[in-house]
């Protein structure tokens, strides 16, 4: 089996006299790529990135155990790992971002803004720095001719996360297990007895981990409460902080009583009103479309009207739509079918087949349920 996949990497446009840099996060994806391209002949050295330097609530430094696992991978495929420290970069470029985002009641996406700023920026300039001629990561995507393609495994696919990266960087990057299921990484793992082969997902925000998320943002965040209010704008309740909160939510609102569930619909950051309404399904929860901008192609502009599927959030599948720009800023989209909890700051991302377009970032959906 192992065989087989290095063939395929020897077929990617590489020679053997190209260097190859391959962060490595201690996790079994990136050990994985590294030991198919080890394999394949090519010349290579890996990077650990430390983005935060912190430890958990039980005292453990974050990074730490991931640093080792990838310390005893590389010495098994041996292959010399560098330790990056990112961790000011980290919190200059995602970090303050992401708290600015929080503190104005919205819900922003630091993965995305991870890869943009430190893992294809920040990285692979010290990967060049270190001779370098590509990068490679354990991402699940793919590379054409600078185009960005959804991974082979679809339940895995991060092109969403991707969406920001430009057909010329595209090129000076590689994914060597994108084509692949992630079964079949673990198998390709466990042949080579790395010892990381069933080591579960990192999943969540990395900074937070498995903390609690209010208890988390409390250190950095003041709790300022406010009005829990209806649609009709009848107070119900009072919540502990909008930026806890986020359009579809329903755990954790703290309002009971007869009746389906609520779901938060809007915030109102004037005032500081957390908006909910009763079922998933209420009408309020969905919107025939949204405005969007920061606008970000892989590729050249595409021909408008474009007519394509886009999806508003990572676990969703891909939706008919229609994309028109508005200026220079702005795009406004138009979906086959109403969207359920459109949120602002997260990013739409845009697809024709495999091929990701690119995305932007979600301002406000279009609905005709209208809160106060």
């Amino acid at each position: 089996m192992e065989e087989r996949f290095c063939e395929k990497i020897l077929g990617t446009g590489t020679d053997g006299s190209m260097r190859i840099a391959v962060a490595i996060s201690g996790g079994v994806d990136s050990a994985t790529a590294l030991n198919l391209l080890k394999c394949a002949g090519h010349d290579l050295f890996a990077l650990f990135m430390k983005n935060w330097e912190e430890k958990d609530d039980d005292g453990h430094c974050l990074s730490k155990k991931d640093f080792e696992d990838a310390q005893r991978v590389c010495q098994i495929v041996n292959v010399p790992l560098y330790g990056i420290d990112l961790s000011r970069e980290y919190w200059e470029n995602v970090f303050t971002h992401f708290l600015r985002e929080i503190k104005l009641g919205y819900t922003p996406n630091p993965d995305i803004l991870c890869n943009r700023e430190i893992k294809f920026n920040a990285l692979l300039k010290r990967a060049k720095a270190l001779g370098a001629d590509l990068l490679a990561t354990g991402h699940y995507c793919q590379t054409e001719g600078g185009a960005l393609l959804k991974g082979g495994d679809a339940g895995k696919d991060q092109s969403y996360f991707l969406y920001t990266m430009k057909k010329q960087l595209l090129k000076q990057v590689m994914f060597p297990i994108g084509h692949m299921q992630k079964k079949h990484v673990r198998e390709i793992a466990k042949e080579a007895k790395l010892p990381i082969f069933s080591k579960r997902d990192s999943t969540g925000i990395c900074f937070i981990g498995k903390r609690n998320f209010r208890q988390f943002l409390q250190r950095y965040i003041p709790i300022e409460k406010g009005p829990i209010e209806t649609i009709e704008g009848k107070e119900i309740g009072t919540h502990d902080g909008i930026f806890y909160y986020t359009i579809g939510q329903r755990r954790g609102i703290g309002i009971g009583g007869e009746g389906a569930a609520y779901f938060v619909v809007d915030k109102n950051l004037k005032r500081n009103a957390l908006v909910v309404a009763q079922g998933a399904n209420h009408p309020a929860l969905f919107a025939s479309g949204l405005i969007a901008t920061d606008i970000s192609w892989v590729d050249v502009p595409p021909a408008f009207p474009l007519f394509c599927h886009a999806k508003i959030r990572y676990r969703q599948t891909e939706q008919p739509c229609i994309v028109e720009q508005r200026g220079d800023r702005d795009l406004h989209v138009i979906f086959e079918k109403q969207q359920r909890a459109v949120t602002p700051r997260q990013s739409i991302v845009f697809y024709r087949g495999t091929l990701c377009l690119g995305g932007a970032i979600i301002v406000r959906s279009l609905s005709a349920h209208a809160t106060p």
